[in-house]
Order: structure tokens, then sequence, then C-alpha cells
């Protein structure tokens, strides 16, 4: 088994005894964040500092200004270190300890490109946007995302990239100072809450036979018992999906699935050749490597988990078989809970 770990370019940039402290571990690789969102860290062994906040989602490298010229969405430049390109001084420092380094990027997941741009964002069935939620379906949300893949993977001393968020994030995913835990929302609720209906995703609905507008009241409709209801709800005895499909109608659960897992580029029928469940959502299969440099998709927030059991081919990380718990969700690849 190969044995990763992974790390901020501020673990490594100015302390000079964590590339061989990391080496110390047995480990063979290092999945260095390249694009990251915002975030409060600790470094408990760091000689200079013991907190590093992120205010926001930013690159960790120098961008290409060729590369992003002309596209509506661009990733923003890091200020909170103080080296002119973090993610080249960690890696190679890395490097210089035997270690082979990955690139790790975060793509749907931004909240400064959020409140910037609302029209580029997840909205639900109430017209709320979640402005830490880009939609993956509108084409300027894609656009950006390839383009930062695409840059994170060509980073000069990159053997392969790390994708995380590669689907929709819903209501679930950690929002700063979360003040929602009044209402505990089962699988299904959180995949109500989570349907976007911004226009692209509307016209989506539409292709597939939906009236738009009936369907967000459907969706509405099904949600309300659930503002009202004293206590936690009921376990669904047949499993999240079937509770969906209860409330929102067999066949409208299904359109909103398939408009999901279509735009997401998931497998989840019966000729995938994978069938991972990370705790957001199926995952996408692995494709497009290149020799030299590998890409991973961590997994996207497509829909529930289905009742019928799905045998997984990863045996670490967020990959458990079986269904899971919460939707529009992306687990991290590092096997812990969802990143805030």
């Amino acid at each position: 088994m190969r044995a990763s770990a992974f790390v901020y370019p501020w673990d490594v940039v100015g302390d000079p005894e964590a590339p061989r402290r990391l080496a110390g571990l047995g480990i063979e690789q290092v999945t260095l964040a390249s694009a990251y969102h915002s975030t409060r860290a600790l470094t408990p062994r760091h000689p200079q500092h013991r907190i590093v906040t992120a205010p926001h989602s930013a690159v960790l490298y120098p961008p290409s200004a060729k590369r992003w010229a002309g596209l509506e969405l661009r990733p923003y430049r890091q200020s909170w270190m103080a080296a002119a390109d973090p993610w080249a001084e960690a890696a190679d420092a890395l490097a210089g300890a035997g270690l082979e380094v990955h690139t790790w990027v975060v793509l749907a997941h931004n909240s400064r490109l959020g409140a910037e741009h609302p029209g580029s964002c997840v909205r639900n069935a109430y017209g709320d946007r979640y402005p830490w939620a880009p939609c993956i379906a509108r084409p300027e949300v894609l656009a950006y995302a390839r383009e930062l893949a695409a840059e994170a993977a060509v980073r000069p001393g990159a053997a392969g990239t790390e994708l995380e968020s590669c689907g929709w994030y819903g209501l679930a995913h950690l929002h700063a100072h979360d003040k929602i835990g009044g209402v505990p929302l089962d699988g299904a609720g959180q995949y109500l809450m989570s349907l976007c209906f911004c226009d692209r995703c509307e016209a989506g609905y539409g292709d597939l036979g939906a009236d738009p507008e009936e369907l967000r009241q459907a969706v509405r409709a099904a949600l309300e018992p659930e503002w009202t209801r004293a206590g936690a709800p009921a376990p669904a005895p047949d499993g999240e999906w079937a509770r969906v499909a209860e409330l929102l109608g067999a066949d409208r659960a299904e359109l909103t699935l398939t408009w999901r897992t279509r735009t997401a580029g998931c497998s989840v029928g019966r000729s995938s050749p994978r069938r991972s469940w990370p705790r957001g959502g199926p995952s996408t299969t692995r494709r497009g490597r290149r020799p030299g440099s590998p890409t991973r998709c961590t997994g996207t927030s497509c829909g529930p988990a289905r009742s019928t059991p799905r045998s997984s081919s990863r045996s670490s990380g967020c990959g458990t078989a079986g269904p899971s718990a919460l939707v529009g969700r992306t687990r991290c690849s590092t096997g812990r809970r969802s990143c805030p």
C-alpha cells in the first residue's frame, strides 16, 4: 500500500525540519494544497507560528495571467504567506527529502467567488443562494474548474493531481459560524435543500421533461413539514433514496438525480466500472491520466446513496462502501469529515 499525507505549504515553508519529519513517518508521497478554500489551521510544530488563517479561497502559487485572460471567473492569489510561490517552495523542500509531490486542488467550493459572482452559485428551491457553492452545471464554473485543474496539474515538480469538490455543494457543507442545527434534517431533507434551481439547472430539468416551477413548488411542499416537526426525523426504514422518492414522487426524484449525475459526469448506473460512495454522493471514475501525472477525482455531490448495496474499489480515504448519510456534500480524500 502506498502511504501519502495531505499537507499545506504553510506546514513546510519556514520550517526546515518539516520535510524530514514527514519522511520519517514512512510515507512516500505528499499531496500538497495548491488551490484551497478559506480555513483556520493549527500548526503545532512550526517554529514561527501556531495558527494560520486563510480568509478566502486562493491559489497558493502565482497563477498564469495568460491562462486566465478572458475568463469570467478567475482564482484569487493568497496574501497570508510571504513567499512569492509557497507551493513551489514547499514542493522543492519535500522533494529534497525524497517525497513525491502531488497537487491538491479544491474546485467548486469558493465563498469569495460566490459572493462576487452570485449568479454562478447554487440556488435552492426557495431562491436562496449558496455563495460557498459554485454550480457546476454553469459553463463559467466548468471553465474555471477545468483551467484550475489543468494549471495545477502542470505545476513544476508535480507528479500527480488530486481533485476535490467536483460536484455541487449543498446545505450540509459547513459554513462560517453555522446556525442551522436547530432543525435536524435527514439525508432526504439535505438532498431536497441541496437541489439547485439556478437558470442553468432549471433549463436542465426542463430538457428532461419537467416544469421547473412545478418542480420547485414540489420540493418546497415536501420540505414544509420539516420546518414544523418537533425533534429529529425518524429513520427511513427503506433508505434515504426511498425517502426522497416518497417526499418528492418517484418520477421527480429520478429526474433530479438524472440531471445531477449527467452533469457531474458520475457513473452510477449498472454499467459503472466503479462504484465508490463517499459521504457526499457517488464518486467519479478515475480517467484521463497521463503518464507521470495521474489525476484522481475525490468525489462529487450528485445525490443520495440508494439502498442497494454497492462495493467499493477503494481501500482507504472517503470511498467507503454503503449508503451515505448526507447529501450535497463532498468528503475529502483524506478520509476526514468534510472540509470547512
